[in-house]
């Protein structure tokens, strides 16, 4: 018989500030990947409100100090480091994570690229399953000494796009079939609730939760590669309030032991069989347990 599904008092237009008013995190440690722009500012903004050390995991340094003066201004909190990550270079990552000195409390995985023009990796992997998935479990892979130390939660920030696809193990990396930017994002976001399934399931015992979200439909430079926002304003979230379910998973005691979900405006989503109009819910296929060990085994072959 499946739990019940977890419910919260927050709602669609609840912002992040609103879900961490009354947490402390003094004497966490967090990382946010990709906190130089979009939901990831306000994600980094609301645990360094709370009381985090809260480093901004980027790629544009220069871009981030400016984001890190804001965040310190806005929320007195001056614990808010910078450091470069490129998730779709492996030294980069490895370079990141043997850099991390003690415990990690929370590590929220935001960073990504949306429906991008077909790119490949030196390796010959797709670009958005490279960066979006492969990179992200790089780093937690990388990361998860530091991780147990602190009992940590994974935020795996996944889309409503995962109904576009599945993961095809057979061909990932879009070698056999014709390349379509949507199916390669909705397969990549796929992968991060797999992943977030499977870490929940192997890290348990460490003390280790993960969980996975779609943080809805925000304009943010993530829609660079698509003309812009296509979503009807009503369906629209502004920035803070795309950054709540990151932030419920990442720090509220509601979520205290919760692991291997998926969440949608700061609620557990319901499984869904067919996609629909508002691509609502979760596909069965993205929350398997046999896929999600399966992309683990293949995600440690392809990365040696």
């Amino acid at each position: 018989m499946a739990a019940p599904r977890i419910q919260t008092p927050f709602g669609f237009h609840t912002t992040a500030a609103e879900v961490v008013a009354g947490v402390d995190l003094s004497g966490k440690r967090a990382i946010v990947t990709g906190a130089a722009s979009g939901i990831g500012i306000e994600t980094a903004r609301a645990l360094a409100l709370a009381g985090a050390e809260v480093t901004l995991a980027v790629r544009n340094t220069d871009a981030a100090a400016e984001v890190a003066a804001g965040i310190i201004a806005s929320t007195g909190n001056a614990r808010v480091r910078i450091a470069r990550l490129d998730l779709a270079d492996r030294a980069s990552i490895a370079a990141f994570a043997a850099g991390w000195r003690g415990a990690l409390h929370v590590l929220v995985n935001n960073a990504g690229v949306m429906a991008m023009p077909e790119q490949r990796t030196p390796q010959g992997w797709e670009m958005q399953f490279a960066t979006n998935h492969l990179g992200h479990f790089a780093l937690a892979v990388g990361l998860h000494r530091a991780l147990a130390t602190g009992a940590a939660r994974i935020v795996s920030v996944s889309s409503a796009a995962h109904q576009l696809s599945p993961v095809v193990f057979d061909d990932i990396h879009f070698v056999f079939r014709a390349y379509d930017p949507w199916l390669a994002y909705g397969q990549s976001k796929t992968a991060n609730i797999l992943f977030a399934v499977e870490a929940n399931a192997r890290w348990s015992g460490d003390g280790i939760t993960a969980n996975a979200l779609s943080p809805g439909a925000i304009k943010t430079n993530l829609q660079r590669y698509v003309g812009g926002m296509k979503t009807p304003p009503e369906n629209r979230k502004t920035p803070e309030e795309g950054a709540a379910t990151s932030v419920l998973l990442a720090a509220s005691p509601l979520l205290e032991g919760v692991g291997g979900r998926y969440f949608a405006d700061c609620n557990e989503a319901a499984p869904v069989f067919r996609r629909g109009s508002d691509m609502g819910g979760i596909a069965p296929y993205a929350l398997d347990a046999g896929n999600a060990s399966r992309l683990w085994e293949e995600s440690l072959r392809m990365l040696g």
